[in-house]
């Protein structure tokens, strides 16, 4: 058994090829085979596997060279490992590609699920684990890093595009989930910052709007990141030109959140030859009711339907949990304006000067922030305030608690009304993907980015994210682990640098214990024996300690 080593050149470049290969006679003739192909390892793996054949007849001088061998503690490996091989079953690493850009865009996916912040943290962070060697990447720092969030923000229909056909094939999905959120910003600079209505209740704090289209089990598809004063129905229009474009097309129905589709959007869906599933407001339903269109009893059935010639079809029903949680609700608020008045009460008897008037304005002003305005006022007799509800506003205020009316173009020949039902309910899976995008573990926000490409860039990388996390959840749904508790222990398991007379040649990955066997196998994924040493050291420009003020 030898190594056979040849040299080609072409185009003004060497390349070397290595391969293990033995000798053996075959009716007299002494023919060659290959074992395996090394032209892969590094160098020194490449001389250690000459050093052992050389003395494969006597080991006892290896024995030699035993105190030539130093063992070290190597970089933290099996998050890093973990990650890209679920981004490579998953298909985001073959979306991103594989050159230098496309590998840096995997690190950030991946830095992104171990630990999150900034760039400069992600730089920080292959330095203690082993991303370069896992990745194959060279040395890069921060700069790099924002850099490589304007080429994902170039290449982003692309890698959409390659990101759905590596999961669907030819195939081509019947239903797409459609939802808005917004994310507030803590700067003022970012190029797509602007005040709007704000979901995360920060009232003075600009923000951007998020569009993430789906599949129907909530596995996103593309994000979309617009100005902050972007209203829902305007993100639409992209969302189906996308569809139409980029996945295909074919018979396509969208499901989007009451007040998202309307009927400029319904117009570009039926341009398109899509469906639509949405819901609507209250104030719509009611003009329903009024117009004879739909009947309160409807709501009290199971699950009802309305159709109605050459119009949309209805599908309604009334949820009794939610309808006692609306109740609960306003019953919490007439308490708190009770308390209110005996507030305002015990001081107009403490201070004989003090204002009625005022008194009565200060409990008319939270019943009004709290939208109770309606069926409940306050009034005075002398300088003791009461509340007094009208009973018939307060019925017809809650009326419609817990009733919700679906609308869609489907005919009952396409979809039942159940299915109506089923799909629009998909929307949780949405909704589910943004809380977990915005703070229960990759935490989009802070952006620590200003520009407008690398705000949709840095959107993207937690979009890809969310893929590997989800994927992750679900293997590990069984072994009653959360995504940051799984991460946390693979990261445990470190790689022992072999060093031979000085200069390392390779890293050996050690068997794993149990807790941390169990996880690689339920995310099926194997460990690999050794890694190649690439010697590569990554550094930031911009170093902490210079940040640091001196006392």
């Amino acid at each position: 058994m030898y190594v056979d080593r040849s040299t080609l050149r072409t185009r003004g470049k060497t390349y070397t090829r290595y391969l293990l290969r033995e000798s053996y006679r075959e009716e007299g003739k002494v023919k060659h085979r290959t074992l395996m192909n090394l032209s892969r390892c590094s160098p020194e793996e490449i001389a250690a596997i000459e050093l052992a054949l050389k003395h494969k007849g006597d080991l006892a001088e290896l024995v030699n060279v035993r105190d030539e061998v130093t063992l070290r503690q190597g970089r933290s490996f099996g998050a890093v490992w973990t990650l890209w091989g679920v981004a490579k079953r998953t298909g985001v690493a073959a979306a991103l590609g594989t050159g230098r850009a496309g590998r840096l865009a995997l690190w950030q996916v991946l830095a992104r699920v171990i630990d999150q912040g900034s760039r400069l943290s992600a730089v920080r962070l292959a330095g203690v684990h082993a991303a370069c060697d896992v990745l194959e990447l060279e040395r890069f720092d921060e700069d790099d890093l924002y850099a490589n969030l304007d080429w994902l923000a170039e290449q982003q229909a692309q890698i959409e595009r390659r990101l759905f056909a590596w999961r669907y094939g030819q195939e081509r999905p019947a239903l797409f989930l459609y939802d808005v959120t917004s994310s507030y910003l803590e700067g003022t600079r970012n190029e797509l910052a602007a005040f709007g209505y704000n979901r995360d209740g920060k009232r003075g704090k600009r923000q951007i709007v998020i569009g993430l289209l789906t599949d129907q089990e909530g596995a996103p598809l593309s994000v979309e990141v617009f100005p902050g004063n972007t209203g829902d129905p305007a993100t639409f229009g992209s969302q189906v030109r996308k569809v139409a474009e980029r996945f295909g097309g074919g018979e396509v129905t969208f499901v989007g959140d009451r007040g998202m589709i309307k009927g400029s959007q319904v117009e570009d869906l039926a341009g398109e030859g899509f469906h639509y599933i949405t819901a609507i407001t209250k104030p719509q339903i009611e003009v329903l009711l009024r117009q004879g269109v739909l009947q309160m009893g409807l709501f009290d059935a199971t699950l009802a339907e309305v159709t109605t010639a050459g119009g949309p079809r209805y599908v309604l029903r009334r949820n009794p949990m939610r309808a006692e949680e609306i109740a609960a609700g306003r019953r919490d608020k007439l308490r708190s304006v009770a308390k209110e008045v005996e507030k305002q009460n015990a001081y107009l008897a403490a201070h004989g000067r003090a204002s009625a008037a005022v008194a009565q304005r200060n409990v008319a002003a939270k019943i009004e922030r709290l939208r109770l305005s309606g069926w409940l006022r306050v009034v005075a007799d002398g300088r003791r305030l009461s509340l007094v509800e009208d009973r018939e506003a307060l019925a017809a205020a809650s009326k419609l608690d817990g009733c919700y009316c679906l609308k869609t173009d489907l005919t009952p020949t396409r979809a039942s009304k159940e299915v109506v039902h089923d799909r629009y309910k998909d929307l949780a899976n949405v909704e589910w993907a943004f809380r977990t995008c915005k703070t229960v573990h990759l935490e989009a926000r802070p952006l620590y980015v200003r520009r407008a490409s690398r705000t949709r860039g840095h959107a993207l990388v937690v979009m890809l994210a969310y893929l590997l996390a989800a994927e992750l959840a679900r293997c590990w749904r069984q072994l009653d682990v959360t995504v940051p508790e799984g991460i946390a222990a693979l990261a445990t398991l470190g790689t022992t640098e072999v060093s031979l007379g000085g200069r390392a040649c390779f890293q050996r990955i050690p068997e794993p214990c149990a807790a941390v066997a169990q996880l690689l196998s339920a995310a099926n994924v194997p460990l690999p024996l050794a890694l190649p040493h690439r010697n590569v050291h990554v550094t930031t420009k911009r170093k902490l300690s210079s940040r640091r003020k001196t006392r």
